[in-house]
């Protein structure tokens, strides 16, 4: 941990690093509160955008996980204020098997912007603002 980094910050980056390392689902479930809420705004892959409890929140990391593999976040920059967190990040994925006219081991790569809540030391809430590069 960076002596300049809060206990929020550090938390966002070990959940970052977990989800690229590919830590299993539940493994995840330290880093929420029981009541979290993950909004994902719309984008091509879900253009109705979505929200998401813990429990389906850690289902949606399962079929990520399902669909591609090599997952990598490259963080841009973070900022903190008070009890919130902004954090831009490259991302990238490489696809197991076909998805829709995206054939299996195509990379997609993807500028995200995530945004964290935080509440007794966990996340209360994140809202993801996901643009993904053409394929």
């Amino acid at each position: 941990m960076n002596k300049l980094e809060s206990a929020h910050v550090q938390l966002v980056r070990e959940y970052i690093d977990a989800l690229q390392s590919g830590s299993p689902s539940d493994a995840l479930r330290r880093f929420f509160t029981p009541d979290v809420l993950q909004v994902d705004l719309p984008n091509r892959f879900n253009p109705n955008g979505n929200e998401s409890n813990l429990e389906a929140l850690l289902q949606r990391v399962e079929q990520g996980r399902k669909l591609t593999r090599d997952q990598r976040y490259k963080m841009q920059s973070c900022v903190e204020q008070d009890h919130r967190i902004a954090v831009e990040a490259l991302w990238s994925g490489t696809l197991n098997s076909p998805l829709g006219t995206i054939v299996a081991g195509t990379t997609l790569r993807g500028h995200f912007a995530m945004f964290f809540e935080m509440q007794d030391g966990k996340i209360f809430r994140q809202r993801n603002y996901d643009c993904f590069e053409p394929w």
